[in-house]
């Protein structure tokens, strides 16, 4: 008879240790002698039926490109119904979603660490305080910490890119701010080929990840995980820069991710009662007592493993230690617009031509891996304040110390916000359909990604397009998972990117020069009154611009007609069989605002689609239209 040995690990499903059987030349195994209950099952080998034993599975010894020289190594393998490779801002959402069947089991990779230390958020203060989020975006320790290569078009400047690599991705490090785009962003998708992306199935999707402290409307949701909260400040120069907006002939929007984007008011953020509310909070903590749902960290996915085409699991290492699961129904990447594309083309799928110059054998040929790389590039345009009222003192050791006790005693005070509490959306000229320039409102000054402390009292807007006609790429640097890729978004690379980047600067100042701003303005700080031709400004912006931290669409979702198109509607790798890929790097171009609230939407919409689920859909839910195109405000 067979012998068969089950792990303790939960949720686990492990391979059947045979004592009747061989190994053949090429690596399969075959049973010598079947017991009556395990007929043969179709493209899977021999293999046992369901019976008692649910948790088994077995695949063919050929399955997952399988070359070890321990045999039985490959039998004590865990299986699980889904692998998710990346617990950040998608995967924490999947996680939660796909484990509540009961029947299913998940297994969620992360190559960073978890987001808390000992369950504590106060010792894990780096993160989950609103105010101390600049700790992280400029250390390696949650950090991918990956840089650009020299941007030809920007002063062959060298541009920083932190991505999160800890429980909730960037989720974990970003500014917090809760923006969904406009609702036309969804409807180019469909019309790029995404189809059921537009806004009418989007919508609701974002309503049921959110649970707003404004309540439940139409445009917003009262019942789930996310908690989105407005800023408690109540700042003065907030408010004047939102009075300012409107003096310059802007509308004020009561919600600018409800029916009106467009204008200027209050943003909202993912804070809840003072911390940081990233998807490990809201999605991935509260179910991890669910026995179906098993978490790994500090482990780097260095493969997908493929039994011809069918993605069959993957391979990682962890604590130095080479390490491979199977997945029964699906892998899938939730690594982001950076690690996904890696991790595929690590994999054998991308543009052969190039996999083969690094000796990676191409499991399927998809040119469109790591090519249309979009990013959000934004400036600071800064000004002196005439009144002690900005962060400048807040940012002095003894202040420091104050503000850090309270919210470790409270969770209330100064650093229980991350201060970009106000914002707007306006259209950079005549006949532009929607808003494409986007303003986040601080009342501090930001020096080198937050690495220097304010010099000065200072407030500052960050300004810059949202849909930028410069596209760019990633490719891998070698075939050692450890490289990081080659990025190339090749900002500024077109003429109409110049010509926004100078709109941004002149509209910006002349929302500076409102009268909201007389009792707080002193002289310009950046660019400076020296910089007043279209000369000096464009120099001003190749000199001064830097990311946003959006980096997107690098496994364009798109039709199998499409030749750049990496997945399908269902985020489904084209030509390839239980392998999808949710994260910002589907999405078919960048949306016109930040990407943390459209990333949570797609995961929660991915969710049904891989569940079998029928599609959400909000129709006929108005959206704001400007009364004319003909004029710019």
């Amino acid at each position: 008879m067979l012998s068969l040995a089950m792990s303790g690990q939960t949720g686990a499903r492990l391979f059947v240790t045979a004592t009747q059987g061989r190994f053949m030349r090429d690596g399969r195994f075959t049973f010598t002698r079947l017991p009556e209950f395990a007929p043969m099952t179709r493209n899977m080998g021999r293999c046992f039926s369901r019976s008692f034993f649910n948790h088994y599975r077995c695949f063919s010894a050929t399955a997952a490109n399988r070359n070890t020289s321990s045999p039985t190594a490959n039998l004590k393998t865990p299986s699980y119904s889904y692998v998710i490779v990346g617990a950040g801002s998608a995967g924490c959402v999947l996680a939660n979603r796909l484990s509540e069947d009961a029947h299913e089991s998940v297994l969620l990779l992360e190559a960073g660490p978890k987001d808390m230390l000992l369950s504590n958020s106060q010792l894990s203060w780096k993160i989950h305080m609103p105010a101390a989020l600049t700790y992280n975006l400029c250390d390696d320790k949650y950090n991918w910490y990956y840089h650009t290569l020299a941007q030809p078009h920007v002063d062959n400047r060298v541009m920083y890119w932190p991505r999160g690599r800890v429980w909730g991705g960037s989720s974990s490090l970003n500014a917090m701010v809760y923006i969904r785009g406009h609702a036309e962003d969804y409807n180019r998708w469909q019309r790029e080929g995404a189809e059921g992306w537009d806004y009418e199935h989007c919508l609701p999707y974002f309503r049921k990840a959110q649970y707003h402290e404004l309540g439940e409307n139409s445009y917003r949701g009262g019942s789930g995980p996310l908690h989105v909260s407005r800023g408690k400040t109540n700042h003065p120069l907030h408010k004047a820069f939102i009075e300012a907006g409107q003096q310059a002939g802007y509308p004020f929007t009561e919600d600018m991710n409800g029916h009106q984007q467009e204008g200027f008011g209050w943003m909202d953020m993912t804070i809840y009662k003072g911390k940081r509310w990233s998807t490990a909070s809201a999605y991935l903590r509260p179910v991890l007592g669910r026995p179906n749902l098993k978490t790994e960290v500090r482990c780097l996915t260095t493969k997908i493993l493929f039994d011809g085409n069918r993605a069959v699991g993957v391979e990682y290492t962890q604590k130095g230690q080479k390490k491979r699961v199977f997945a029964d129904k699906e892998v899938i990447l939730s690594g982001g617009a950076i690690n996904s594309p890696q991790l595929l083309m690590l994999s054998g799928v991308g543009n052969a031509d190039d996999l083969k110059q690094l000796g990676i054998a191409a499991v399927q040929h998809l040119p469109g891996v790591g090519s249309n790389l979009q990013d959000h590039l934004e400036l600071y345009i800064q000004q002196q304040c005439t009144q002690p009222i900005t962060l400048y003192k807040a940012q002095k050791p003894f202040h420091m110390v104050k503000i850090g006790l309270e919210w470790l005693t409270r969770f209330t005070g100064f650093g229980a916000t991350a201060h970009l509490e106000s914002g707007g959306f306006i259209r950079s000229g005549p006949h532009v359909p929607h808003p494409d320039i986007q303003f986040h409102f601080l009342p501090s000054q930001v020096i080198n990604h937050g690495r220097v402390a304010s010099k000065i009292e200072a407030y500052q807007v960050h300004v810059g397009p949202m849909r930028s006609t410069s596209v760019g790429w990633m490719k891998l640097k070698s075939a050692n998972p450890l490289d990081h890729p080659l990025l190339q978004p090749n900002y500024l690379s077109t003429d109409v990117d110049v010509s926004e980047f100078r709109d941004c600067v002149k509209l910006s100042r002349e929302i500076f020069t409102q009268k909201a701003f007389d009792p707080f303005r002193g002289p310009e700080v950046q660019p400076g009154p020296q910089v007043q031709s279209d000369a000096d400004i464009d120099a001003f912006v190749r000199q001064k611009a830097d990311s946003a931290y959006h980096p997107s669409c690098t496994c364009k979702m798109g039709s199998p007609s499409d030749p750049t198109a990496v997945v399908d509607s269902s985020a489904r790798v084209l030509g390839l069989e239980r392998l999808r890929v949710v994260d910002a790097s589907i999405m078919p171009s960048i949306v016109s605002g930040n990407l943390n609230a459209p990333t949570i939407m797609m995961a929660e919409k991915a969710a049904d689609i891989i569940r079998g689920r029928p599609p959400l859909v909000s129709p006929g839910v108005p959206v704001y239209r400007p009364p004319t195109l003909d004029t710019q405000r």
